[in-house]
């Protein structure tokens, strides 16, 4: 039965598509603002770089081990559909339910309000210091109306047919691309001084921390260090997480048992170059002292100025609602797919399972909107983005440990693409996303207990609504 359903998705995501799934839902606003706040964690311009580094290359590590379930399993629901293989639906359902809870919408909701603030750059109006009505405690502001009007016009569109969302992922994509490699020629060209460069990396290794209160620098060593460290990459990793969309519209991709792969590949490699280059842009441009002191954190902003003078600002505003407008589009495109590989397990609501006559999951597409879009009304996007990272780390951790299992578990299965560096590279993934889960719980508990609460809420869920066997 199964197979059957399979054949109703049209394959017509090529490679190229492919990889600009993964590249625009991974670029949000993150690599415009986050610097800010890992500068103040680590106060320095080399930690600053390579703390990008080990993000990308952690991100690389994982997307290249998933290279080989996404070329075992090449139909629709990625993830999921992994952690089924591999442990049992228990696991599979915790984290459907953590994905439709919050992964999947707390990003959706987080990226559409970055959209908006970015909006009122362009016109004033609509800022989220413009509230349109009030009631007791909750406060309706005109950034969260935009939000959730750019997630329903995205949804809309993608209920039209997968083509639709492909087109414009993947026109949108390439001038994102293209508008941030002009970021940096020209900030390397225009704007870079010596003295600014050389000023930062006179001291490149010396570990700091920014007291926003005194405005001053303490030195930090030690567990402070370590502490710093880990909650600076929930930024850096952040902004390089939604790449595994690619693996959950794998229904969809033309030859997906080698393309899916690669466009994973593909997609996280290009993106740490470019995150990579744009802060090693941001110090040739930019004193760190004002990296870590941009306004509401918007370093893009501040070096944006020094290189196109007042414009820059407006030049910023409009890449990052290009940014942020493909960004969502990817992560709408891709979440449905989701909750209808669950639908189809008896798992989530049977509508979900059901595709329109443009061949896509309508239904799970518009459940998905409501919810984003009801997140967006709560206004607590910031503690949502700790929810959700230590959420997807742990099912990156248990998916990766998957390999492992279905080695020995599935000897004899077909697997046309290898996990790279097999078992060092995997174990390495492990171990460092096993440490910043462990510091994460340590420094933020108040957040990230909630996200691990979340996720085991949906134990009982799982047996109240199973259906019987």
């Amino acid at each position: 039965m199964q197979e059957e359903n399979q054949e109703h998705f049209k394959r017509e995501l090529g490679l190229l598509d492919g990889t600009m799934l993964v590249v625009g839902s991974m670029i949000g606003s993150g690599i415009f603002i986050v610097s800010a706040d890992i500068a103040r964690q680590v106060g320095s311009a080399g930690w600053l770089t390579l703390i990008w580094l080990i993000s990308g290359l952690i991100t690389i590590i994982a997307a290249v081990s998933y290279g080989e379930l996404s070329a075992m399993f090449p139909k629709a629901g990625g993830q999921y559909v992994y952690l089924k293989e591999a442990y049992n639906k228990l696991i599979a359902f915790l984290y459907g339910w953590s994905f439709f809870a919050v992964i999947q919408t707390g990003t959706i909701a987080a990226v559409g309000v970055a959209f908006s603030k970015f909006a009122a750059y362009l016109y004033e109006p609509l800022s989220d210091e413009n509230i349109l009505y009030e009631i007791g405690s909750f406060k309706l502001n005109a950034a969260q109306l935009v939000s959730i009007f750019t997630i329903i016009l995205l949804t809309y569109i993608n209920s039209r047919g997968v083509k639709n969302g492909k087109i414009l992922q993947t026109v949108l994509t390439i001038i994102k691309i293209l508008s941030l490699l002009g970021l940096i020629v020209f900030g390397l060209t225009l704007a870079a001084k010596a003295s600014v460069w050389d000023a930062n990396w006179a001291d490149a290794w010396n570990t700091r921390s920014f007291n926003k209160e005194t405005g001053s620098w303490l030195p930090i060593g030690g567990t402070a260090l370590i502490t710093g460290i880990s909650a600076a990459m929930v930024g850096s990793l952040f902004s390089s997480d939604a790449w595994n969309g690619v693996t959950f519209i794998a229904g969809e991709i033309k030859n997906p048992k080698r393309n899916v792969g690669f466009s994973l590949f593909l997609g996280t490699f290009i993106v740490t170059i470019i995150y990579v280059l744009t802060n090693i842009m941001y110090l040739a441009v930019i004193p760190l002292d004002e990296i870590a002191t941009a306004k509401s954190d918007r370093v893009a902003v501040v070096a944006s100025q020094y290189i196109f003078g007042n414009i820059g600002t407006l030049i910023i505003a409009i890449m990052i609602m290009i940014s942020t407008f493909a960004c969502n589009n990817g992560l709408i495109m891709a979440g449905a797919r989701v909750y209808y590989t669950m639908a189809k397990d008896g798992l989530f609501f049977k509508k979900a399972a059901v595709l329109n006559e443009s061949s896509v999951p309508a239904w799970a597409l518009w459940a998905q909107c409501i919810w984003a879009s009801a997140l967006c009304l709560t206004g607590k996007y910031g503690d949502l983005l700790d929810f959700v990272i230590i959420i997807v780390l742990i099912f990156y951790i248990l998916t990766i440990y998957g390999i492992f299992i279905l080695r020995k578990k599935m000897t004899d299965a077909e697997r046309p693409y290898k996990a790279f560096g097999y078992p060092f590279l995997p174990m390495l993934y492990i171990i460092i996303a096993a440490a910043i889960c462990v510091s994460l719980l340590i420094t933020k508990f108040s957040t990230c207990g909630w996200g691990v609460l979340i996720m085991l809420t949906g134990i009982p869920v799982y047996y109240l609504t199973k259906p019987k066997e």
